[in-house]
């Protein structure tokens, strides 16, 4: 044996009982994404893929973490875990198709990189914002606590990512719930360019375990060895004792954060002393000394995956560029959705708001085995309005999951239980509070299904709306933040009847819905509601009133204040359409109320700009401009923050302004 080819290693090797393939295979699949790699920096400069996050130095983890998880667990990368990839065998042409954005790959070009997931290799990639990555692998560990199927999931991401508010909220979540997810974290020294020592202070992030109450270890990330049997234990463990484990594996990012940031910033000793730790030279050199790696057999190793390689980047290269249609992008925002209508019974009850959405709630809960509800102070307090009082005897504290006060991690762990096969409603104990949950909404769960076909199967309800002396934090009504983002749904019921079927309805669609519900309608309007399980289509307006003079468009509370107007104004001949559904909107019903009276009121409780009322402004000037009669009018409230004292509060809403838009349209 040449020994020239035996450098000294920097690591001690103890095989302990690992048989000869199980070395090799570690080997070979260490080499293979470095050999990609190496293949993908030469095509980056060629202008062949657009950018690249390179994990060169760091593939023992990847393929350590991989190598001990089972097929069907779930593991959530980063963008510099290619080993994850390939160690779950994803074909490489499909990989390369992918960092082209050619339709072969994952995303139908309209993601790139590792932003992606898979459930044929349970893969779930992540997005830039990298924190939701944990409360989303929280909810695949909640969805295998409740299949008690022994599994567990693991989830990666770097030390930069770990200041990050969802990290936190992500780890002590799966603290409380004692959730089986393996929390990995690299650390790579450097956040892009900013060194650890001013991204935290605590000597290890391993020592932050202790205060979640979590087992953490520290893992050197460059021994494969170590990071294969370590976690291996760890792993297993898991699966007999379900709990969350943290793990920090000290390691050390040797090119820049994606190519184009260069590492400059790095002093060169540190790098000189990182490029000795080199996972795969130093392994080789190992398995050189004790006889198993022969030259002839790396030859034939690196041979197969050059071939590998080129055999796969010729089918990407062939393939051509990917086409489209505004039909075909359009369609793909929103999963299917079954059209599966449940009609109404005869046996009704009056009742209240709240309690036809409890009814909807416990319906929903016991026709769908896989629904779960979380919220803050749902379970034995039944939340702040009771909605969910009894529940928790009915339906059990596994379905009925009290949460810590933390919107982010919740609304991810959603995602992850809809990734796992569930259904979840998520009580936003405020609709003002959404603030705190507001990115996984708009940037995970409204675009996932786009991305890469993956449906976000939940509901967030919204208690909102002023006219209870609630002040500036838990009055507003804020629709329009999210009608404005594609993917998402956005239903705004104003009776019962609506509320019972609407939240049935959208517990059954498979996207994710906003479920906006007027506190100041809670216990105060009454309906006859069907007693037995019902839905109602989202996206259909309902026309409460006909008439030939005028159309009132609106919803919320919108449709009480103009009912009670047009009570006290009987001659006044007006259509009163309550749109129900935001989003999608019955545009048509819109347009063919306008053309009938050729006068239109547009009345949201929201300020004006921005708001729903804008849009259906230009929806009709645009489609109706020749049926008008009048000028469009919209009616909102001031342009202020909602404020607390009754006089204030009265002003700030627009019923005496819409009485008055009402007038003198009438009059024009």
């Amino acid at each position: 044996m040449r020994t020239d080819t035996i450098p000294h290693l920097q690591y001690d090797y103890d095989r302990g009982d690992l048989t000869d393939e199980t070395l090799l295979m570690l080997y070979e699949r260490m080499l293979k994404p470095r050999m990609i790699e190496e293949k993908m920096l030469i095509l980056l400069r060629q202008g062949k893929i657009s950018k690249w996050f390179s994990g060169m130095g760091q593939e023992a983890i990847a393929v350590g973490v991989s190598s001990v998880m089972q097929e069907e667990e779930y593991i959530l990368p980063m963008h510099r875990n290619l080993g994850v990839f390939t160690t779950r065998k994803v074909p490489l042409n499909r990989l390369f198709s992918q960092w082209q954005g050619k339709a072969n790959g994952f995303t139908k070009g309209r993601d790139r990189s590792f932003h992606f997931g898979t459930q044929e290799y349970k893969i779930v990639g992540m997005i830039s914002h990298l924190g939701p990555q944990f409360g989303v692998a929280d909810g695949i560990g909640l969805g295998n606590l409740l299949k008690d199927n022994g599994q567990i999931c693991a989830v990666f991401t770097g030390e930069g990512g770990t200041s990050e508010g969802d990290i936190h909220e992500a780890l002590n979540v799966a603290s409380v719930w004692n959730l089986p997810v393996l929390f990995c974290i690299e650390n790579n020294g450097y956040g892009l360019s900013t060194p650890t020592y001013e991204q935290f202070r605590c000597e290890d992030l391993a020592d932050r375990g202790a205060g979640y109450g979590m087992e953490a270890h520290i893992i050197e990330g460059n021994h494969i060895l170590q990071v294969y049997t370590q976690l291996k234990e760890i792993t297993e463990s898991m699966r007999a004792n379900p709990r969350p484990v943290m793990v920090e594996f000290k390691t050390f990012r040797m090119r820049g954060h994606e190519e184009a940031s260069g590492t400059k910033y790095v002093p060169q000793e540190l790098m000189d002393q990182w490029a000795l730790k080199d996972p795969i030279e130093n392994y080789a050199g190992y398995l050189r000394k004790e006889g198993i790696l022969t030259e002839e057999l790396e030859v034939q190793l690196k041979e197969a995956i050059i071939h590998e390689i080129s055999e796969n980047l010729e089918i990407a290269f062939n393939e051509p560029p990917i086409e489209s249609s505004p039909q075909q992008e359009i369609s793909d925002v929103y999963a299917p959705v079954a059209e599966i209508q449940v009609e109404p019974g005869n046996q009704t009850e009056e009742i209240r708001l709240i309690d036809a959405i409890s009814q909807g709630l416990r319906q929903s809960m016991e026709r769908h085995d896989k629904l779960v509800i979380m919220g803050q102070d749902i379970a034995e307090y039944g939340g702040v309005f009771k909605i969910t009082q009894g529940f928790l005897e009915q339906f059990g504290r596994e379905r009925i999951r009290n949460t810590p006060i933390c919107e982010s991690a919740i609304v991810e762990a959603a995602m992850g239980l809809s990734i796992n096969g569930f259904k979840a409603v998520m009580e936003m104990q405020f609709a003002d509070f959404v603030t705190s949950g507001f990115n996984p909404i708009v940037n995970y769960l409204a675009k996932t299904h786009y991305r890469w076909g993956q449906k976000a199967d939940v509901v967030i309800r919204m208690p909102c709306g002023a006219g209870v002396g609630a002040g500036p934090f838990h009055s507003q009504t804020n629709e329009a933040w999210f009608t404005h983002t594609p993917g998402l749904k956005v239903v705004y019921p104003a009776f019962p009847y609506d509320a019972t079927g609407l939240l049935n309805a959208a517990i059954n669609d498979p996207n994710p819905v906003m479920f906006f519900e007027h506190k100041a309608l809670y216990r105060s309007i009454r309906q006859e509601v069907p007693s037995d399980y019902y839905t109602l289509p989202i996206g259909k307006a309902s026309l409460l009133r006909e008439g030939n003079e005028i159309s009132i468009i609106t919803y919320g509370a919108g449709v009480h204040w103009a009912l009670d107007y047009l009570d006290r104004n009987l001659e006044i001949s007006a259509d009163l359409l309550d749109l129900r559904t935001l989003s999608p909107l019955d545009e048509e019903a819109v347009f063919q109320s306008v053309r009938k009276t050729g006068k239109v009121v547009l009345l949201q409780e929201d300020s004006l700009f921005g708001g729903m009322a804008s849009d259906l402004s230009a929806l009709i000037a645009e489609h109706c401009f020749e049926s008008l009669d009048g000028p469009i009018k919209r009616v909102a409230s001031l342009e202020t923050p909602v404020p607390f004292a009754g006089k204030l509060e009265e002003d700030y809403l627009p019923h005496a302004r819409f009485e008055q838009a009402v007038k003198e349209l009438l009059a024009y």
